[in-house]
């Protein structure tokens, strides 16, 4: 089983430094056409399934992806991007935001330890539904961040932003 992950393409919000986990913004002209750039890395990598986060950004990227190849694609809410609550829209210092050592409380916002346990529950799954399967997640930064611990572990340092994907870069995981 082969998982191969990417991060939607660029939106205007990833343009400024804001944050955006749950709210719903569409991709630019600069994250359709990496997408494009996307489809064309992946067009000779054998895809079984498309798991898609159902926010707007990523499900144009995973379209995109697909045009012309007809692979299912699965909406699966476990794979939305972190629930940035307070912090929405707001431009903060990602590397603090991501530091897994300092285990700060927030009012909304989904801590770092509850996504990661989000999306190792969501692997698992996959592991066990589709194991005989090659897999691609369209999904988020903050997500490719927790996918990246689930299969390196967490580094010693806590720094997990070193873990984020680059919009619609794609990464390899082999089961």
């Amino acid at each position: 089983m082969k998982i191969y992950v990417t991060r939607h393409g660029q939106t205007d919000w990833n343009l400024e430094g804001k944050t955006q986990g749950r709210v719903d913004i569409e991709l630019n002209e600069v994250g359709i056409k990496q997408a494009k750039q996307t489809k064309e890395k992946l067009k000779n990598i054998d895809i079984d399934l498309i798991i898609c986060s159902p926010l707007k950004r990523a499900k144009k990227t995973a379209e995109i992806i697909n045009e012309g190849r007809n692979i299912p694609i699965i909406y699966d809410e476990e794979i939305m991007e972190r629930d940035f609550g307070e912090f929405e829209g707001e431009k903060i210092k990602f590397d603090e935001f991501w530091d897994y050592n300092l285990k700060p409380k927030y009012q909304r916002a989904e801590t770092i330890k509850e996504i990661i346990d989000r999306i190792s529950i969501f692997l698992d799954r996959i592991k066990e539904e589709y194991k005989d399967k090659n897999i691609l997640l369209v999904t988020h930064g903050g997500v490719s961040i927790a996918i990246n611990c689930y299969f390196n572990g967490i580094p010693s340092d806590g720094k997990l932003i070193n873990y984020c994907l680059d919009n619609c870069e794609v990464q390899e995981f082999e089961i």
